[in-house]
């Protein structure tokens, strides 16, 4: 028998592209670099889309760096065009979306992971400092998140009475306190952890509860209920 018999010819051949290996195989078969391909459509000159998203992940370090990247940064890349960078843009914002709706419609904690990821993705990536407040109702179930402040490379100014006023104005019956650390380094600070208590002691003049205060930076979240500091 004839090797060629067998053996598609070169012409014949036609590796599977990111599309039709999502099709045939399932998302979860392709790597990184393919998904993103399948949102970019299109490389560069003499880069196919899969070779382009490489380049992506390379530059930016990775996946939730890219998704985090601010538009203007993303523009500046060549072979990103308007359109891309909004999607690029709004996929990110929609991860957001749909881990906050797990949040609203379960107890919040009962999900931690989710929310580290939550808050993670919102501040992990700020290269100055970041203050949010999640909110929650009387079951732990989220309202709404907002930030309250921001500052600094190292410092965002926060105010307790402000946080008060925020939580009287959505009803909270609780409260989540989360923060970012640009340098990298999550564990808390002697500022920290006084504001903390000071915080602590405020939200008790009016009954509602401070139930954690996480530290995040873009690989890691720190809680200090969980280190009993609370």
């Amino acid at each position: 028998m004839k090797i060629s018999s067998v053996l598609p010819t070169t012409g014949d051949f036609k590796p599977e592209r990111p599309r039709e290996r999502l099709l045939q195989h399932g998302a979860h078969a392709l790597t990184t670099a393919e998904l993103l391909a399948i949102v970019l459509r299109t490389g560069t000159k003499g880069r196919s889309a899969v070779c382009f998203a490489h380049d992506l992940l390379n530059h930016f370090g990775g996946l939730q760096a890219l998704l985090c990247a601010d538009s203007t940064d993303l523009l500046k890349m060549n072979g990103l065009g308007l359109a891309k960078v909004c999607e690029l843009v709004a996929i990110n914002e929609l991860s957001k979306r749909a881990l906050e709706e797990d949040l609203k419609h379960g107890v919040v904690l009962n999900q931690p992971d989710k929310v580290r990821r939550f808050c993670m993705a919102h501040l992990g990536h700020l290269t100055i400092e970041h203050c949010m407040v999640l909110f929650l109702d009387s079951q732990y179930r989220l309202i709404t998140s907002e930030e309250v402040s921001k500052g600094t490379l190292t410092q965002a100014s926060v105010y307790p009475r402000e946080i008060v006023k925020a939580c009287l104005r959505y009803h909270a019956a609780a409260m989540i306190m989360v923060h970012n650390h640009p340098s990298g380094v999550a564990e808390p600070s002697n500022a920290d952890l006084q504001l903390t208590i000071h915080l602590k002691k405020a939200l008790a003049l009016v009954d509602i509860k401070l139930l954690d205060h996480l530290i995040v930076t873009s690989n890691r979240a720190i809680s200090l209920a969980e280190l009993g500091k609370l």
